[in-house]
């Protein structure tokens, strides 16, 4: 019987905690991730799948209107026509960008400590994607009409025995996917980010939009992942894969990728006063001084100042704070792209077209529910699949490793 690594005596560095807690053979991997799967259902995930589903049912009921009513029911006007819908987009793009970046950056960089949540950023960004699909569709002219932009696959995987060989190839095939994924992930999300810095629009033409995208992606994302793995780990009493050791390297990273979106956001405002456009210094004012300057400081504390906390040791051990600035770091990032998008567009270049945005209850149901789906996708994934790879978890047990004989 091995201890949760909760129960055990703290080491003096996180950094050295073992990547699997002691005492674990390739067979107790197996049965004890394979036992979240083939065990009884716990209470908890029926009332939870319940209230995930039932917010996917409101996203069901708010895009029926949509259908029936159009985009009038959501709070886009002129000079914002662009609202809540590309604010959820562009977030959720962002966090489905992040868990592709997020398995292949690592796996790239031979860093072991992947292994236990890769998995969690791989199915987030399936659904993370599924949810930011769904807004380009709402605003097709022929909605029911959106299977023309799907792809047809004709491929089909044949031939696996689960030998050695086959092992070895997947390992081969899955380090080449994740070269090509690393590049082709930064460069369109860089081409989302282009789709405001191309504008003329105070406030997007930046060239600083690239990395600031890029790295903002990361840091929702790793806030993401964490959302989800630290419920999990103690739910499912996986804290013996799921160690501390995992919990403060994704602190480490929220925080030097949370410093260079301070950096995104520094230099925003001295570019804007360097450059004596008025158009810029009258954004920037706006957004500090102006109708949204509640989001905007808001923005500033969700996304650089509650973050600094993770530099001191103690905050990187304390699984449930870590938890609370995942959250909030989500909040920030919706709030970035918010402020991104409405401070800049609800006062343009023609003060006599100033307005003001606000979105409606089918806005926020859109989100809502889009939320809802997202949960319910998560919970059906960790019930029905292992949420860890077994494969990858005993490969770097201790008795995994072979030494070659001289």
């Amino acid at each position: 019987m091995t201890l949760p690594l909760s129960q055990r005596a703290p080491d003096s560095r996180v950094s050295r905690l073992p990547l699997v807690a002691p005492g674990h053979t390739a067979g107790s991997v197996t049965d004890q991730i394979s036992a979240v799967v083939l065990a009884k259902t716990p209470r908890w995930w029926i009332p939870a799948f319940a209230v995930a589903f039932a917010l996917l049912n409101l996203f069901l009921i708010a895009i029926g209107w949509l259908f029936v009513k159009g985009i009038g029911i959501w709070g886009i006007n002129m000079p914002v026509a662009w609202g809540w819908d590309i604010v959820n987009f562009v977030w959720w793009v962002g966090i489905g960008h992040a868990g592709t970046l997020i398995s292949a950056i690592l796996l790239l960089l031979r860093q072991q400590w992947r292994t236990s949540i890769n998995r969690f950023a791989e199915a987030m960004t399936i659904f993370a994607v599924a949810c930011a699909a769904q807004y380009p569709i709402l605003h097709l002219g022929r909605p029911w009409l959106f299977f023309w932009l799907l792809p047809y696959p004709s491929s089909r995987a044949m031939g696996w025995r689960g030998s050695a060989a086959h092992w070895h190839n997947y390992e081969a095939a899955y380090l080449l996917l994740a070269g090509l994924a690393t590049p082709l992930v930064l460069s369109v999300h860089s081409v989302v980010s282009f789709d405001f810095a191309v504008a003329v629009v105070p406030g997007w033409h930046t060239t600083i939009f690239p990395p600031y995208f890029v790295a903002g992606a990361v840091f929702s994302g790793f806030a993401m992942v964490m959302t989800l793995s630290i419920p999990l780990r103690k739910l499912f009493r996986l804290e013996d894969f799921i160690t501390l050791r995992h919990i403060a390297n994704m602190a480490k990273v929220m925080l030097v990728t949370g410093l260079i979106v301070a950096y995104g956001y520094v230099i925003e405002i001295f570019m804007a006063f360097y450059s004596n456009n008025q158009h810029d210094i009258a954004m920037i004012k706006n957004r500090i001084f102006g109708p949204y300057w509640f989001q905007y400081a808001m923005l500033w504390a969700c996304n650089i100042v509650i973050p600094q906390l993770m530099w001191f040791r103690r905050v990187r051990r304390n699984v449930v704070l870590l938890f609370v600035i995942s959250i909030i770091v989500n909040v920030g990032m919706w709030l970035e792209r918010f402020v991104i998008i409405v401070t800049s567009l609800h006062r343009d270049f023609l003060p006599s077209s100033w307005g003001m945005y606000h979105g409606t209850f089918w806005d926020i149901s859109t989100y809502i529910g889009t939320l809802g789906l997202f949960l319910s996708l998560m919970f059906l994934f960790i019930r029905f699949l292992p949420s860890i790879s077994i494969f990858e978890m005993r490969t770097i047990l201790p008795d995994a490793k072979v030494e070659e004989k001289p």
